[in-house]
């Protein structure tokens, strides 16, 4: 890392936001970069591009509110951590302590889970359950009544899979320890000390901050989302809404070991660190970044630890990334297009300049791919929010993926077929034809001998032989 800090210069960064944003069919975006000094000083910088809607064409500032998505999910993730030291709850503690109701017999698909397993996405339960059950203070109870009885993807604690419905659970633990729905309990005890006030969760509160709408399809022939955000009951999992320097100001709550800006402890430092520990390693280190924490995706950036998280709702992608070692956080919020070619190549030149730390590139096959045998992989796997098929096509492996649930017909292309690229044994990359970032596929097997396909994050069971 430089021994002098470099200037944060925001006209510089808006310069280059505004061009890769432009790059990357990107309708609109901000960028947020925060950095603390070790004598406590701060700097910050919060620049703007492009329109919050192709339609109205209204233009983004750094003061508009954006969906940061599974963002979110740290966010909850923070709550809960406050519980464990209030001592209501602790990481081990079964979901059938706070919410018997939830695990009614010893078959249940809920038995057995832990906080530990809602934090790490090692519970088994299928993650991406988007049941609409209203817009009603009862929306997360009703969401998570059904779960004893949701498929179970893997054993418990067997692997990691992405898991959405799991936030929903910590909310609902949440609400029952709180006496408060969720969305009270995240403003009485995580926004209002942080002093949040472009931050929501709740349609009616992004209304008066100058939203962003999301964007199903990029410049330069954008398509505007037909529906603007989540159901309500995913909120614990992704229903924040917030302006880039309200998500520096939760990041800068890590960076400080739990203090607010005014000196206010809403975390012990021990319990900071310890979200962002390693508690369980990824399948796939390449998606999503090489291990987890509590709440915290973990990245090795060139021997230097990061963390952050991703969030992708209908249309709107957030990006926040944490280098503790430097005191740098830097947040980036968008509406559409090509986003994750965008953060790549705008997050390479920002910790570049201001840490002197190389994010490393996107998984790229090799320009003369290896051969491997795919014919062990080809056959279905499937979850709730989708399906993938691997088939020997004439000219190599071919993936055909298929969004299934609730959200698939919000999408305007929900079946794509792409050919898949060799990386390394049981490893293979696909990507759209106008994209630049690949996004691999990883084939493994458990120790019950189930096979899967590890994609996006999540764990895919095999469930039948290849279609033809």
């Amino acid at each position: 890392m430089p021994d002098e800090p470099t200037p944060l210069d925001p006209g510089h960064w808006a310069a280059r936001l505004s061009d890769l944003a432009g790059r990357h069919g990107v309708p609109g975006a901000q960028l947020g970069i925060l950095r603390l000094s070790p004598d406590g000083g701060q700097e910050t910088a919060a620049v703007a591009h492009g329109v919050l809607d192709t339609d109205t064409g209204h233009p983004v500032t750094p003061r508009s509110a954006f969906q940061i998505g599974s963002v979110s999910k740290v966010w909850t993730a923070t709550v809960v951590m406050g519980l464990v030291e209030e001592g209501l709850l602790a990481l081990d503690t079964p979901v059938a302590e706070v919410l018997p109701e939830l695990v009614p017999s010893a078959g249940a698909t809920t038995a057995g889970v832990t906080v530990r397993h809602l934090l790490t996405h090692t519970s088994g339960i299928d993650g991406d359950l988007f049941t609409d059950t209203g817009r009603g203070d009862d929306a997360i109870e009703r969401y998570v009544a059904p779960l004893a009885e949701a498929l179970r993807v893997h054993p418990l604690g067997a692997t990691f899979s992405y898991c959405n419905s799991g936030f929903v659970l910590l909310g609902r633990i949440i609400e029952r320890l709180t006496g408060q729905v969720w969305d009270e309990a995240m403003r009485d005890r995580l926004f209002a000390p942080l002093g949040l006030e472009r931050t929501g969760t709740l349609p009616e509160h992004a209304l008066l901050n100058d939203p962003a709408t999301g964007h199903v399809e990029g410049l330069p022939d954008p398509v505007r989302t037909t529906q603007w955000g989540l159901p309500r009951a995913i909120g614990p999992a992704g229903g924040v809404t917030a302006d880039v320097g309200d998500v520096l100001a939760f990041a800068a709550l890590h960076l400080r070991g739990g203090t607010t800006a005014d000196g206010t402890r809403l975390l012990s430092r021990d319990t900071v660190r310890a979200m962002a520990e390693p508690q369980v390693g990824l399948p796939d280190p390449y998606t999503l970044g090489d291990s987890w924490g509590l709440g915290w995706i973990r990245y090795d950036w060139d021997g230097h630890r990061a963390i952050g998280h991703d969030g992708n709702t209908i249309g709107q992608s957030a990006f926040l990334r944490l280098l503790p070692g430097a005191g740098l956080a830097v947040a980036l919020l968008t509406n559409g297009g090509r986003t994750r070619d965008l953060y790549q190549d705008l997050y390479r030149e920002v910790f570049e300049a201001l840490a002197g730390v190389r994010v490393p590139g996107a998984l790229e096959p090799p320009a003369d791919p290896p051969h491997h045998d795919v014919t062990p992989h080809l056959g279905v796997y499937e979850g709730a929010a989708g399906r993938l098929e691997v088939l020997a096509g004439a000219d190599g492996p071919v993936l055909r993926s298929t969004a299934l649930g609730p959200l698939a017909e919000l999408r305007p292309d929900p079946v794509q077929e792409h050919p898949m690229a060799a990386v390394a044994p049981g490893v293979y990359a696909t990507r759209p034809e106008d994209a630049v970032t690949w996004s691999p596929v990883t084939f493994y097997r458990l120790e019950t001998g189930q096979e899967y396909a590890h994609r996006n994050g999540r764990a895919l069971p095999r469930v039948d032989s290849p279609a033809v």
